[in-house]
């Protein structure tokens, strides 16, 4: 993997099943599931997933990028007047967090273990 690239996109959605339905019928997309509230699919081009919300869509997809080290992504990012809207968390196959660009938009980083 290479640091800084584009690696998944991430949607929210209230009922897994409902989108996965449309999308392996409409474009052909496989799925995982890893648990209740998370979904992966692949065959689309990029690899993604959709996690259960509740919440009404503000933001349509989450751009997840990768780095070999949270931390300093982490620093570089504040340091260049972004701001993190969700601290480092574990989730199966590594972490991540969230942060804001200076024009609002929220992307994640995210790292192996």
């Amino acid at each position: 993997m290479t640091s800084n690239h584009i690696d998944y996109v991430e949607f929210s959605a209230s009922d897994l099943e409902a989108v996965k339905a449309f999308y392996s019928r409409c474009f052909g997309w496989r799925f995982t599931d890893y648990g209740p509230d998370y979904v992966a699919f692949d065959q689309s081009g990029v690899a993604g997933g959709f996690r259960r919300s509740e919440e009404a869509v503000k933001q349509g997809v989450l751009v997840v990028l990768y780095h070999h080290s949270l931390e300093s992504a982490q620093s570089a990012i504040e340091a260049a007047g972004g701001r993190i809207t969700l601290p480092v968390f574990s989730f199966p196959g590594g972490r991540r967090f969230h942060f804001q660009d200076p024009a609002g938009n929220e992307l994640a980083v995210w790292s192996q273990p």
